[in-house]
């Protein structure tokens, strides 16, 4: 598929360009590598390229020219991408479809996948079975054997503290472990993420479980689309049971040496043994949106992975409508063959955000009591927000593949200036 027209502005949601992209042609879907333990193994000679060929080759992808910002000199990740939300274009990358461990972040298609199945003010009793398999030395959100959560206590739980016993007590819910990984396969496949192989639906270190830089921002891309999923990602703190559980996104959330950074709107972190640290973000400045995927930086200094995340957010702003792309974010593959016209523009008030799939009684765009969301403030930009962009013909959501996928409009960002804790 040809890079969006800029004028039709075909927005298939917060995507992430690459920062640097990639300068060899190879061929589409290679088998997964086995990954390696080591942060300064080589990628393979020939990746995917899905999205772009020069997104299939090894090294460090981007258009230098004129007026065009130099990368940073001192990025140490395996791989990386930044791309423009709106437009879909990767803007540079480096390694976009290495395949490589996901860690947390993979619970961005974990979401994606289960979160319009169930209604948030769902009540769920967790039994023992609920919890059995998290793996040893995962993040928890403490779920307790015998309590009561709602749905929205346990997302809560996935976003803020990358709760892998929410995880399974909502996988639980779907049906068990074997089907959500199932789910969540069926669902990378459909968005045309063809790196990811999934065997855990947390992340949590498993043999053969991969994904890629590109697939990450795919997930994230598609996630973005509900609006719960928004909300959830771009909480600073809740209160979970008797205690408050503050977000570990330290570009959201801040830390002593990471200060909040100007727009950012989630997404999702990860951090095991075998992959590594991995950031997805999302970040509005001045009217843009940017996507930026960091997998693995080998340098291992505390909170690297978002001291680089910021450095690719900086360039991507500077670069954004000054370099020329390197490759594009594909949409899914039911939206592959669909082609929307331009319409009239919608109201803000009318949310993109849900999918058709919703759990009965969720009603698309609602925010839930106490919902209180934050992020992506933008000093001067005078949006309020992603705003509002073209509709479908008609004002109409294109239906697909069982869930909405909304081509040719803008989702709203949530505020960051109006980031708070839940009560």
């Amino acid at each position: 598929m040809p890079a969006p027209n800029t004028t039709v502005r075909r927005s298939l949601l917060v995507t992430s360009a690459t920062l640097l992209s990639l300068s060899v042609t190879a061929p589409a879907a290679l088998a997964a590598p086995t990954p390696s333990t080591s942060p300064t193994a080589t990628p393979p000679a020939q990746m995917s390229t899905v999205g772009g060929a020069r997104l299939g080759m090894p090294g460090t992808q981007v258009n230098l020219a004129p007026g065009v910002p130099v990368l940073p000199k001192d990025l140490t990740a395996r791989s990386w991408i930044v791309s423009d939300a709106e437009s879909g274009e990767v803007l540079a990358a480096h390694n976009a479809h290495w395949r490589l461990p996901p860690a947390s972040t993979l619970k961005m298609l974990f979401a994606d996948t289960v979160l319009p199945r169930f209604p948030k003010a769902t009540q769920h009793k967790v039994a023992a079975s609920d919890l059995k398999g998290v793996g040893v030395g995962s993040s928890v959100v403490g779920i307790k054997e015998g309590a009561t959560y709602s749905v929205q206590d346990l997302w809560l739980g996935v976003f803020l503290r990358s709760g892998n016993d929410a995880v399974h007590v909502l996988s639980r819910m779907n049906g068990g472990i074997k089907q959500t990984v199932q789910d969540m396969q069926d669902h990378a496949e459909e968005l045309q993420a063809l790196d990811t192989t999934v065997v855990s639906p947390d992340g949590y270190d498993a043999p053969g479980q991969v994904s890629s830089a590109y697939d990450l921002t795919l997930f994230a891309r598609s996630g973005l689309q509900k609006k719960d999923f928004r909300d959830y990602c771009s909480t600073v703190s809740a209160k979970f049971g008797s205690a408050e559980i503050r977000n570990t996104n330290r570009l959201l959330s801040g830390d002593t040496d990471v200060p909040v950074y100007q727009g950012i709107a989630g997404v999702k972190n990860g951090n095991t043994t075998h992959a590594g640290a991995t950031f997805t973000g999302v970040a509005e400045r001045n009217g843009k949106v940017l996507l930026v995927t960091v997998m693995n930086p080998e340098k291992h200094e505390h909170n690297e992975v978002y001291k680089e995340t910021a450095k690719l957010f900086d360039w991507g702003f500077q670069a954004v409508g000054k370099v020329n792309a390197v490759g594009e974010l594909v949409p899914p593959r039911s939206a592959s063959s669909a082609t929307p016209q331009p319409g009239p523009a919608t109201s803000a008030a009318q949310d993109p955000g849900q999918g058709a799939g919703q759990g009965a009684g969720q009603a698309a765009g609602t925010g839930g009591p106490g919902a209180k969301p934050v992020a992506s403030a933008t000093a001067g930009s005078g949006s309020g927000g992603v705003g509002i962009a073209l509709a479908v013909a008609g004002g109409l959501l294109l239906l697909l593949g069982g869930g909405a996928f909304l081509v040719n409009r803008r989702w709203p960002l949530p505020d960051l200036m109006r980031r708070r804790a839940r009560p």
